[in-house]
């Protein structure tokens, strides 16, 4: 590692990405007084991370099929040409991309994120294994590196005993993944996780490991400087999953002792210095009934759940990544940081719950947040935003703080009533459900609560059924009087709103 004696202000910063995150980097770099840069798409012309920027680079006139942000010489071209100092990927598209980071070194343009040579080795799966073995970070038994045959996947699952899991060597997010029960299976299940494997991240290779059945889904929050100061800030639960994608995130875990997240934390330090790493990042772990911890993955860029872990230390994490960018030391050691209260993090998708989570497009015809001194919103919509097939489901991240957890679920259930979406349907039933759900409640969370404590995907409000009748009286007695020439508008009002409706009828 370079140590550079002398720190390099960040004057200007493009930020290649999106939504929500985009505006959240760019608010931060305004504060540090930052100027940015966004970039302009066809597919979303006007949309509202574009108001934040100070500049707007278009990219509406693409030639390529390639998605513009995973288009790596156009955008260091455009950074370039604008003579910007510093870019920022954001999560997702090319944020753990080693090529891109190395051709942002390349071109003298700071990347906000971790060295090229960081990003490759933790973005393969079976390279961060081996360096986690290496450093004595509990593993999962199974393969020591890819698996080259079915054959061979036969015999080490035998060795391990079954039911193993196949995964993808070179990425994440749930692609790539066959839970495998029996040997009658591995044939089909391998063929699978290679086959998709490929199709998401071009790269076919697969691993093997032993299969935990229910465990928990913890993550430490990483930060590492350049000169090798290498701290955390305490872990996220992200149990609450479906189909390996998490829908619901908090911070701290109701199943950590003291003991057991220093011994956690001790791990994931080791895992960032095993590649040197610096900037913010993220390991993760699989927590067994009999709290013994096994390295998962490291997640090379931050993270969509982050802001839980801000509101329990009151750092602001994209702050920390641009001081690392331009060379600045760590002003926090491990015991400077204390967790206070707890935070709760919903992702709010563009998703049917009762139509099995399609996905459900249209225009935001209305939408009103809530709003008060423990709650967040991280959101890159807006009143006639469209949501279209081109990007992720997720539309805002609704973020709560309370006390201890009990106040914060609280508080979660209160701003998940408040907070109303009209023209497209949310996942928001969901997170009622999961609110109100007796077992989530007591802190019993595992990756399968959804299948196993959540008998239904939805709540139902208790008056649910009444709001729909009313609703449906009105609409056929607007189109008798319609019908007849009668003025509805001046008894009933035009359109009566359903929410003002609903809040009459609570009111009975």
């Amino acid at each position: 590692m370079i140590m550079k004696k002398e720190t390099r202000k960040i004057q200007s910063l493009l930020v290649a990405n999106r939504g929500e995150i985009a505006i959240r980097i760019m608010n931060t770099a305004r504060k540090m007084d930052i100027r940015t840069y966004a970039i302009k798409t066809s597919k979303e012309p006007n949309a509202l991370y574009l108001s934040y920027a100070d500049e707007i680079i278009d990219f509406t006139e693409n030639l390529e099929e390639i998605s513009e942000f995973l288009d790596i010489e156009r955008i260091i071209e455009a950074a370039k040409q604008h003579k910007i100092d510093a870019i920022h990927p954001g999560y997702g598209y090319l944020a753990e991309n080693p090529y891109f980071a190395q051709r942002c070194d390349d071109e003298k343009i700071i990347f906000i994120g971790p060295a090229p040579d960081a990003i490759y080795k933790m973005g393969n799966k079976t390279i961060a294994k081996q360096l986690a073995r290496k450093y004595k970070v509990p593993l999962l038994e199974g393969s020591t590196g890819n698996v080259s045959s079915v054959a061979e996947a036969v015999k080490i699952a035998r060795e391990i005993g079954y039911p193993v899991i196949l995964k993808a060597a070179a990425g994440g997010g749930g692609r790539g993944m066959r839970i495998v029960e029996k040997a009658s299976q591995m044939e089909k299940m391998f063929r699978l996780a290679s086959n998709e494997a490929q199709k998401a991240f071009n790269d076919p290779s697969v691993f093997i490991e032993k299969y935990v059945r229910n465990p928990r889904h913890i993550e430490f929050q990483i930060l590492a400087d350049k000169y090798g100061n290498t701290i955390h800030l305490g872990e996220r639960e992200c149990s609450i999953q479906r189909k390996h994608q998490k829908l619901i995130e908090e911070s701290p875990s109701i199943a950590l002792t003291p003991k057991l997240r220093e011994k956690m934390g001790e791990a994931a330090v080791a895992i960032a210095k095993s590649v040197r790493y610096y900037s913010a990042g993220t390991v993760e772990f699989l927590l067994d009934a009999n709290q013994n911890f096994f390295f998962m993955e490291m997640n090379t860029r931050i993270q969509v759940e982050h802001p839980v872990t801000e509101m329990v230390t009151g750092l602001d994490l994209i702050e920390q990544q641009i001081r690392i960018a331009q060379d600045e030391k760590l002003e926090l050691t491990q015991s400077d940081v204390k967790l206070k209260g707890w935070a709760i993090e919903c992702r709010i998708n563009a998703e049917d719950v009762q139509s099995g989570f399609a996905p459900n497009l249209g225009i935001i015809e209305k939408i009103s947040f809530p709003v008060g001194k423990n709650i967040r919103i991280d959101t890159g919509i807006q009143e006639g935003s469209p949501i279209t097939p081109y990007f992720d489901s997720m539309v805002a991240k609704l973020i709560v703080y309370g006390e201890n957890r009990t106040k914060a679920i609280a508080n979660m259930i209160s701003a998940l009533e408040k907070f109303r979406i009209r023209g497209i349907k949310t996942t928001i039933p969901f997170h009622k459900a999961v609110m109100h759900n007796k077992a989530f409640q007591k802190g019993d969370l595992s990756t399968s609560f959804i299948e196993k404590e959540l008998p239904q995907l939805y709540y139902q409000e208790p008056d649910e059924e009444m709001l729909a009748a009313c609703i449906a009286a009105l609409d056929y007695v607007a189109e008798v009087q319609e019908q007849e020439g009668s003025n509805i508008e001046n008894t009933l009002g035009k359109n009566l709103d359903p929410w003002v409706l609903n809040k009459r009828l609570k009111s009975i």
